[in-house]
């Protein structure tokens, strides 16, 4: 027994020991490369007669804003991208082709430590902050490796949206007059908050997921809508407009019948679920 004690020690100090070296190694890295300082990248895309356009955009690991322009400006997208000295400049590409714009955005990883720690996962080194072109009929692609991502889409035209955080927390609100809208929101571990639009139209869906965090959704009172709600460990709080008519399913009374509807999926593995009506 006391050799196995021992042996268990011996393992831990030697953990123990690989962690700090690897940690000193790391910050000696950080310390010797270019710098960790943050940099600012400022981009302007011009709209070039796009009327149509297909965003990507992957901040790495810092958090992600995407919002619109002002009216009438004649630009597909602007943002200022930061990013980290060791990392090198975020990349892009940008394809045209009969007035679809196809824009990519990905983090710079050049001289980065091969060692991180578990904690640095997810954080936000840095920040991305976008302003996509609101009279451009969008499709957007979002995707931090754990960082914050919040997308403000309310007066933007938007076809599809799909975001993702390995960790980070999501907050997204919907344009109102949406047409067939399809939004799948996923973070590994953060709370997710979803705002529907008003006067959308046909059939929307939304899909939100969350491994450990908190979900909660708010629906325009007058849109008909199905849901279904699940949560591992937490609590599902439906508002009470919406029936139960099977396990985890609640449904307004007027959606079987309606042209213009959303169905909503969210889950949870350990938070709590909420959906609301919105006044």
């Amino acid at each position: 027994m006391e050799t196995l004690v021992s042996g268990s020690n011996g393992m831990v100090w030697a953990i123990t020991l690989f962690l700090l070296v690897g940690a000193a190694a790391g910050f000696a890295h950080w310390r010797g490369t270019p710098d960790g300082r943050v940099l600012t990248y400022n981009l302007s895309e011009p709209l070039d007669g796009a009327t149509t356009a297909k965003i990507n955009i992957n901040s790495g690991t810092g958090h992600l804003t995407i919002d619109r322009l002002a009216d009438g400006e004649q630009v597909l997208a602007r943002g200022v991208l930061q990013y980290l000295g060791n990392q090198g400049l975020p990349g892009r590409s940008l394809d045209r082709s009969n007035g679809q714009a196809s824009l990519a955005l990905w983090g710079g990883n050049a001289g980065q430590s091969w060692f991180r720690l578990p904690w640095a996962a997810c954080g936000g080194a840095y920040e991305w902050q976008i302003n996509l072109n609101p009279m451009v009929s969008s499709d957007i692609t979002a995707h931090s490796d754990g960082g914050n991502i919040k997308l403000s889409l309310a007066g933007m035209t938007v076809t599809r949206v799909s975001a993702d955080t390995s960790g980070g927390n999501m907050d997204v609100v919907l344009p109102d007059n949406a047409a067939n809208l399809s939004v799948a929101a996923k973070t590994g571990a953060g709370n997710i908050t979803l705002d529907v639009g008003n006067g959308i139209t046909g059939g929307n869906a939304i899909d939100a997921n969350s491994g450990a965090g908190n979900l909660a959704v708010r629906i325009p009172g007058n849109i008909p809508a199905r849901i279904h709600a699940t949560s591992g460990l937490g609590k599902v709080i439906v508002d009470s407009r919406f029936t139960n008519t099977d396990k985890g399913t609640y449904q307004s009374p007027d959606y079987d019948d309606a042209a213009n509807r959303v169905e909503i999926t969210v889950h949870s593995g350990a938070g709590n679920v909420s959906l609301s009506t919105k006044h």
